[in-house]
Order: structure tokens, then C-alpha cells, then sequence
């Protein structure tokens, strides 16, 4: 696949209604996609980038890059196929109401589907929710983040890894986290289907 953009910051120019908010930030060819919940709850709202700032964003950076995601942590990252992003993009004053998370929906959604990783990591409940809701055919009343964290759930095209909130992990949650990613990174993760069946020929034809 060819690069789309080169830029990492907002790379597909989302405009969210909102004066300061916190754009996608990645490669935009990613195979991996973290996926978090506002800036008030990972980080952000003033360094511009998502998952920074906070001691527990530092410390999900520091796991992703120990399961290699990340070359490099910081403020920004040095990504690796990795991008990242929130449900709720805009710098809140309090807690996002139902309906400000419902007005920036579309913009979060066609994100996920521009970039089309293959294995979404969404950080948190909420952010799992609405992954389990939107991107797999499991309802979002099944979520549970303690028994769920670092497993595989499959999705409808994606490869979902739900991820427990970083403030509330313990030492295991971290090193289970790590070694789902490094152990996932060693085999074929990407999500494809051969349809190349119903072709008169014999070739594969392989789809998202």
C-alpha cells in the first residue's frame, strides 16, 4: 500500500466542532490503531498529542514500545505502524456529555476507517464500548476490561484488543499487555478474506 500522507499530525485534516481539541496522531498506513477515550482522561490538551502529558499515558507509551509500537516515547512518540486517537477529540471543560461524544461520532468513525489498521487497541471502558458496538458483532454489554484486557476479540475486519485503562493496571495487566503484543507481532495478524473462490480462475483475491 502506498503512503496516503506523509503528515502525522491530523493527517486527513478532521475539523472537530470545538476550538482546541487533539487530532489522530500516527502513521496513517498503521496496523495498529489505539483508540482512547478524551483528552481530560489520557492526555493531551496541552502538548496537541494524544496519550502524553499524564503519568499513565507515559505509561502505556513506555508498554507499547516495549511491545514494539513505539521507537521511541515522548511527546510526540516515534511511532511504529502505530496511530492514535480519541473517541472525543476536544479539550473538555468537565465531562463530556452523551450527546457531545454522539456530535463528533462521524468524525471519530471515519477515522478508524481511513486509516484501516488491522488491531485496535481501544484504551478504557468507554473507548472498548464503542469499539465492541461499531467494529465486532459482540454487543457492548458484554465489555468487561478485567477479564478482556490484552485478549483477542475478533471484529468485523479489524483484530480488537481491548486494553484496561493504564491508571488502574497492575504489574501483571502491564507485562500481560506487552507479551499479547509482542506475541501477536510474531504471527499474521492482518485481517483478509479470500474470495478468489467464487472467481472462475484459481488466484486469490484477498479483501479487508
Amino acid at each position: 500500500m502506498k503512503n496516503v500522507t506523509a503528515r502525522e499530525s491530523n493527517p486527513f485534516g478532521f475539523t472537530p466542532p470545538c476550538e482546541r481539541f487533539v487530532p489522530g496522531f500516527g502513521d496513517a498506513n498503521a496496523d495498529f490503531h489505539v483508540i482512547g477515550d478524551h483528552p481530560g482522561v489520557h492526555g493531551g490538551g496541552e502538548s496537541g498529542y494524544p496519550f502524553t502529558e499524564f503519568a499513565a499515558s507515559e505509561r502505556l507509551q513506555r508498554a507499547l514500545a516495549e511491545g514494539g509500537l513505539l521507537d521511541e516515547t515522548g511527546s510526540p512518540p516515534v511511532v511504529e505502524k502505530t496511530y492514535f486517537s480519541y473517541l472525543y477529540p476536544c479539550v473538555p471543560e468537565g465531562v463530556p456529555s452523551a450527546q457531545d461524544y454522539a456530535d463528533v461520532e462521524n468524525i471519530f468513525d471515519s477515522e478508524v476507517r481511513a486509516i484501516t489498521a488491522h488491531v485496535l487497541l481501544p484504551v478504557g471502558e468507554r473507548a472498548t464500548r464503542h469499539v465492541f458496538a461499531n467494529m465486532t458483532a459482540r454487543p457492548p454489554e458484554e465489555v468487561d476490561m478485567d477479564a478482556q484486557h490484552a485478549t483477542e476479540i475478533p471484529g468485523s475486519g479489524w483484530l480488537v484488543v481491548p486494553v484496561r485503562d493504564p491508571a488502574q493496571w497492575s504489574e501483571e495487566d502491564e507485562r500481560a499487555f506487552v507479551d499479547a503484543l509482542v506475541e501477536l507481532r510474531q504471527r499474521d495478524y492482518v485481517r483478509r478474506a479470500d474470495l478468489g473462490r467464487f472467481l472462475p480462475d484459481d488466484d486469490p483475491y484477498m479483501v479487508r
